[in-house]
């Protein structure tokens, strides 16, 4: 299981590092799928299934159909892809800063102290992930309710910079 953990932790940086050195939107939008389902799979690893599911499902139904959305209004007729010489540079410079933090922190690295949420209670009738979902919509009612108006004025941000100069779907009439 250490091995398994250790790939998709692995896979989330190496996704983190496409989103972040990738100028295109389409190249950006395969990082976020591969940051989804590595993040979503160390999720499950350590216990929170549900969660995870739920983590899954926003990503891929809600964030990428905005970041398609947002790619179709910012079509580029020659996009940048993953080999192309600028994109490479920031992929090394990035690869770099990452080996560097390695190097310096490695010392307080403690891989085999991992447990999921479930192996501290042998005899435990509720799941350690559905508790806190359930505490989540008794106490946290309001900020779900701001978290979903954050995602909507986000929706219309990313509409507005992705628009820019041009006339885009969305135009003052």
């Amino acid at each position: 299981m250490f091995y398994v953990m250790c790939i998709f932790m692995v896979g989330l940086v190496l996704g983190l590092v496409v989103v972040a050195s990738n100028p295109s939107p389409y190249f950006g939008a395969l990082g976020l799928v591969v940051v989804s389902g590595m993040g979503c799979g160390l999720l499950m690893g350590h216990g929170a299934s549900f969660l995870s599911l739920v983590l899954f499902l926003i990503y891929l139904g809600g964030m990428l159909v905005v970041f398609a959305y947002s790619a179709a209004l910012a079509a580029e007729p020659y996009p940048e892809t993953l080999g192309s010489r600028s994109v490479l540079f920031n992929v090394v410079g990035y690869a770099g800063v990452i080996l560097l933090g390695l190097v310096v922190f490695s010392s307080n690295w403690f891989g085999g102290l991992w447990l999921t949420s479930d192996e501290g209670f042998e005899f435990s009738l509720v799941r350690g992930d559905l508790g806190g979902v359930a505490l989540m919509y008794s106490f946290g009612g309001g900020m779900l309710v701001l978290s979903g108006g954050v995602l909507l004025l986000t929706l219309f941000v990313v509409l507005e910079v992705c628009r820019g100069m041009s006339r885009g779907s969305l135009r003052a009439v």
